[in-house]
């Protein structure tokens, strides 16, 4: 049997327990004057599905208010069902499939795809690594923006841009069986990746990169610093290898191009975060499509999203 087959994806009451049930496993919180346990269920033939009144405040609430999903007009059971297609799918899954499978405009897909991928944005980030711990570091280029004037164009250095654009760069850091975190940077110069690594790895860490000149100031800041030579064709030496985020940007890559295959620039810190949560959370960690999912409805917490502000 399918999961897709269970009650909270296919009915809207079941949808709100279910979401309930997660958000709030401590008691009802008020999301206008946060009290706990001081709220009683509406309940009557012309009252919404889900609705909650708070005795403190008196207040009406939902579970979606104070969420990435407050305002939504799109049935919550559907929403759940985007969520897990999102979290299940490695490589992503496009909003015109979710527009098609769920029936609903391709508009309201893509604006859901972009809320659940904020849902998935970590906010809470500690540094990376530790004693004993190896931390990979890799950059990439992804996709191509066009529509800059010249003028704006001659700032971007000649080997991310032609005449009509730029390449976007990547940066990825992978802590080896553990969790990835990707940031868009303006290209590889000290400058622009040296600041990153200091503020999200410790000082304890093995760092393990290539060749790139750009990564030599960190030799003496860090537990140790490993490089492997790609252009003569060294791809691994012992442990040292950055075999692990390569693996990453191949996931990532296949996904950019096969699934989504237009990224704006505007809008590649959320697809990162996306890639990010699902790395971080895989099968290896011990972690199923379904707990996956769970983990991104327990982020919508706290996030809006405004559809002018995504467009």
């Amino acid at each position: 049997m399918s999961i897709l087959s269970k009650p909270y994806f296919k009915n809207e009451a079941a949808a709100f327990r279910h979401l309930e049930k997660l958000l709030w496993a401590d008691g009802v919180v008020c999301p206008h004057c946060k009290s706990v346990d001081r709220a009683g269920r509406l309940k009557g033939k012309a009252t919404r599905v889900g609705l909650w009144k708070c005795y403190e405040c008196r207040k009406q609430f939902t579970v979606k208010v104070g969420t990435v999903f407050e305002s939504a007009h799109i049935p919550l059971h559907k929403m759940l069902q985007a969520v897990y297609l999102l979290s299940a799918s490695k490589k992503g899954i496009s909003a015109h499939q979710i527009h098609r499978i769920l029936e609903i405009t391709y508009k309201s897909a893509w604006f859901l795809c972009h809320r659940i991928r904020e849902a998935m944005r970590d906010r809470a980030l500690s540094p990376m690594g530790g004693e004993g711990e190896i931390v990979e570091i890799d950059e990439t280029l992804q996709g191509f923006t066009t529509g800059m004037s010249k003028k704006k164009l001659r700032h971007v250095p000649p080997k991310y841009r032609n005449s009509s654009g730029y390449r976007n760069v990547v940066m990825t850091l992978v802590s080896r069986d553990g969790s990835a975190r990707s940031f868009h940077v303006a290209g590889t110069a000290t400058t622009d990746l040296v600041p990153i690594i200091r503020e999200n790895i410790k000082r304890e860490t093995r760092l393990m990169t290539d060749e790139g000149t750009w990564y030599q100031p960190l030799g003496n800041e860090f537990s140790s610093h490993e490089t492997v030579n790609h252009t003569r064709k060294e791809y691994a030496r012992g442990d040292v290898t950055t075999n692990t985020v390569e693996g990453y940007f191949s996931i990532f890559k296949r996904g950019m191009r096969g699934t989504y295959q237009h990224c704006a620039e505007k809008h590649l810190h959320r697809y990162l975060s996306e890639f990010d949560f699902r790395y971080s959370n895989r099968v290896a960690l011990g972690v199923d499509d379904e707990m996956r999912a769970g983990k991104a409805l327990k982020g919508i917490v706290g996030k809006r999203l405004s559809y002018r502000i995504v467009l």
